[in-house]
């Protein structure tokens, strides 16, 4: 290792505390559309909602338990399909329904757990992602493989918008992302906190199985879609992994090789302590 360890719209308004000084919300208020999505926001008891728009046919779709539900929430607003999509950007796909929520707090690396906790971890770090479909499908697969958090750097990332969420398909509301002003200051706050900072590198010796043998905590960090890691990201790193794919291909999207990787972290008996 590198560095001894110690034995993760409209302009947003103030929102609840994030924990263990975290930021509070500071991005901006973006509608949310489609069937997973919102109906994943109005389950998180840490959304602040404004405004709940939906047709009438999809609301009289759901059954009598979740309109009860959401109206104990929110009042819906019935609007037509054209006049929602109105609210929308262009050619989003809204399924019939909308949401306006705050933004949700935003935690901090301190909330992430730390080397004192003998629990196996894995965080994601994005190294300039900039497609918001990309970080969408990312988080989406963060859920399904028990990554605890997505850091992000402020500048280079996409804000948290509806494309994104839309293609998060809920996992926005379970995956805590972390935004960061100095992308190389969050790697150091991972290393002492006890995370082995494992970057994606498809010309790395070793694979991701080889490198993450006998650890316990684990940041990943994945690079851009088409540069990859940049040369000081790269540099921060304790090891670089690939994935072992064929002679084919060059390379994965980035969602794919965050999916793949994820999945490969989360095997029982990959990290120590992983049953």
């Amino acid at each position: 290792m590198k560095k001894s360890r110690a034995a993760a719209g409209t302009a947003g308004r103030p929102g609840a505390r994030a924990p263990h000084g975290g930021k509070a919300p500071q991005g901006q208020e973006s509608w949310l559309y489609g069937d997973h999505a919102v109906l994943a926001a109005l389950a998180n008891p840490r959304r602040k909602l404004r405004r709940l728009v939906v047709t009438r046919a999809k609301f009289d779709a759901f059954d009598p338990d979740l309109q009860g539900h959401i109206q104990s929430l929110i009042a819906p607003e019935f609007f037509d399909k054209d006049a929602l999509a109105a609210l929308l950007p262009e050619n989003a796909i809204h399924q019939g329904i909308a949401l306006l929520p705050a933004p949700l707090a935003e935690p901090a690396i301190e909330d992430l757990p730390g080397a004192e906790e003998t629990e196996p971890a894995v965080v994601a770090v994005l190294d300039q992602v900039t497609d918001p479909q990309n970080v969408g499908a990312i988080l989406r697969s963060a859920a399904a493989f028990n990554v605890k958090a997505l850091i992000v750097p402020d500048r280079h990332s996409p804000p948290v918008t509806g494309v994104l969420a839309k293609a998060a398909s809920g996992a926005l509301e379970t995956v805590p992302v972390i935004r960061v002003g100095n992308l190389s200051r969050a790697l150091d706050q991972l290393a002492d906190r006890g995370y082995w900072r494992i970057g994606m590198d498809g010309k790395a010796d070793k694979t991701l199985e080889q490198a993450a043998q006998g650890l316990q905590k684990v940041a990943l960090i994945l690079g851009s879609e088409g540069k990859g890691l940049r040369h000081l990201t790269a540099e921060k790193c304790d090891l670089l992994a690939k994935l072992p794919i064929g002679p084919q291909i060059e390379s994965l999207n980035v969602s794919n090789a965050a999916a793949i990787a994820f999945y490969e972290l989360d095997r029982p008996g990959r990290l120590t302590g992983k049953k």
